[in-house]
């Protein structure tokens, strides 16, 4: 992880560079916010990364003389099917144009997302696929 803990920050880097230069350039604060967004967000996810290496040690992708099969094995806990992330997006979209309808639709959207986010962790814990 620390190999793509550092491309991560070295795109951050990168998009900081752009950024002063795009500045100087344009004189424009829209797209200067957003290249400012995307360096904090490229720094963000290289630490996270990094953070995770130190934390559970050394991985296949990190040693050069390392073989494919050496990432062989359980990966994590994927979910089967799950409708759930469906119905989260649905009421997301639904609070999001509450939010510029009225704000009577957007509570119910919140609702619905507080809603289906709760469906989403629980869904486990009860019916087909229950532990």
């Amino acid at each position: 992880m620390k190999v793509q803990g550092w491309l991560f920050l070295l795109c951050g880097l990168f998009f900081a560079g752009v950024d002063v230069v795009y500045w100087f350039w344009s004189r424009e604060p829209v797209g200067t916010t957003a290249m400012a967004i995307s360096v904090g967000f490229a720094f963000m996810i290289g630490y996270y990364l990094m953070f995770t290496a130190r934390r559970i040690g050394a991985q296949p992708e990190d040693n050069k003389q390392a073989e494919i099969s050496d990432g062989a094995g359980e990966i994590g806990f994927f979910s089967p099917s799950s409708w759930w992330p469906l119905f989260v997006c649905l009421a997301a979209a639904f609070a999001f144009v509450g939010f510029v309808i009225g704000m009577w639709m957007f509570l119910i959207g919140v609702f619905m997302v507080i809603m289906a986010m709760v469906g989403f962790v629980f869904q486990y814990y009860r019916g087909h696929f229950s532990h």
